[in-house]
């Protein structure tokens, strides 16, 4: 298959002329006002004349067949494959990204892979991915490309999953979250200071979009914190956003505490212990969470999935690899209750593998 090579560069949605000369973008809660030729804070949309423009549209930085729960999802079509991609740029400014190399890329020759939504879709299809997943940086600003390859994989069968910070705007967060199948949101810590001082944005809209897609979507949704020493970690702040979950999305969402290790702006920051993972689950979990995990670290306890009727062990994980699987369809064998979430008859059978695509030449690489 040789790759439809496309146009980078696709009108904008959700943008108002203002009354200053000035045009505004409303898919983010920045709202950036541009002059002619200016870019918003994400790079990669741009005023062009009197609209704005997307400049990475059927670009990416490279495509790869994951196992679902590095995304990570333990509730969507556990073992299964999918196909992740993202562009390039970022709505934050975390100074503590872990995909910094390409959130913060401003060189498009970075995006060496072309795509259209077809042919992306067509592709996910052929190499046997159940889903496609927008991740490594926030699909948030390449809104456009993601709704048009989620509508192309739903004409074929195929999910799709964003993987975000949550960091939408109201105009926008509708049709975005009504494209997608599943969602894991990045919920980075639980104070507007943590938020100012170390993403340069505000935690109230993340809030906003972990209440919508609970109570307005039918998307599967899964949260997730890295936990990082001295700034997100303290019993106190940890017991606050449980109660907050517990309270505005349920017992049943899943919540992955993930650990962090020293990167971009944060290299004296020392890696988080798995006994900070520990105490955090035990914090969600005494306050009546069912589903919490603890990830980027081996610890069984933490990377399994309990029945919350008689608490026996539902899915047991090695990494990413399903050892134990006692579900038929998505209920306990040992007492029938319903396990919330997304489930197949059978789990898939992907394992550990990553994998990476060339679209160009139509083959794994």
């Amino acid at each position: 298959m040789t790759a439809e090579v496309t146009d980078s560069s696709h009108p904008a949605r959700w943008w108002i002329q203002r009354d200053d000369g000035r045009v505004e973008c409303r898919l983010c809660p920045r709202f950036c006002k541009l002059h002619d030729g200016q870019q918003g804070f994400c790079f990669v949309r741009r005023r062009v004349g009197e609209r704005i423009e997307l400049t990475t549209y059927g670009r990416s930085s490279g495509f790869c067949i994951d196992p679902i729960e590095k995304k990570p999802l333990n509730h969507f079509l556990p073992g299964s494959s999918v196909l992740s991609f993202g562009t390039a740029g970022c709505n934050l400014g975390c100074r503590f990204c872990q995909n910094w190399d390409i959130s913060k890329a401003r060189e498009y020759d970075r995006l060496g892979d072309a795509a259209s939504p077809e042919q992306l879709a067509a592709t996910a299809q052929r190499l046997g991915c159940r889903s496609v997943a927008f991740t490594y940086n926030d699909p948030v600003i390449f809104a456009e490309y993601a709704i048009d390859i989620a509508r192309a994989c739903r004409t074929r069968g195929i999910k799709t999953v964003a993987v975000t910070a949550g960091y939408i705007g109201a105009d926008a967060r509708p049709e975005f979250f009504a494209a997608m199948d599943a969602a894991n949101v990045d919920l980075k810590g639980f104070s507007e200071d943590f938020y100012h001082r170390l993403c340069f944005a505000q935690l109230q809209p993340v809030l906003d979009t972990l209440v919508y897609l609970h109570r307005e979507t039918s998307v599967w949704l899964e949260v997730t914190t890295l936990l990082i020493p001295g700034e997100n970690d303290s019993d106190a702040e940890l017991d606050r956003a449980s109660d907050w979950l517990a309270a505005n999305l349920g017992s049943d969402v899943p919540w992955h505490f993930t650990a962090f290790h020293p990167d971009f702006k944060m290299l004296a920051t020392p890696p988080t212990p798995v006994t900070t993972l520990r105490r955090a689950r035990e914090i969600a979990r005494s306050k009546g969470l069912h589903h919490v995990y603890t990830g980027n670290v081996r610890d069984r306890d933490g990377g399994t999935t309990w029945c919350p009727g008689c608490g026996a062990a539902l899915i047991e994980r090695d990494g990413y690899e399903l050892r134990r699987y006692a579900l038929d369809e998505n209920r306990c064998r040992a007492c029938g209750c319903a396990l919330a979430g997304v489930f197949e008859a059978q789990p898939g059978t992907w394992g550990n593998r990553r994998q990476p695509v060339r679209l160009s030449r139509g083959r794994t690489a």
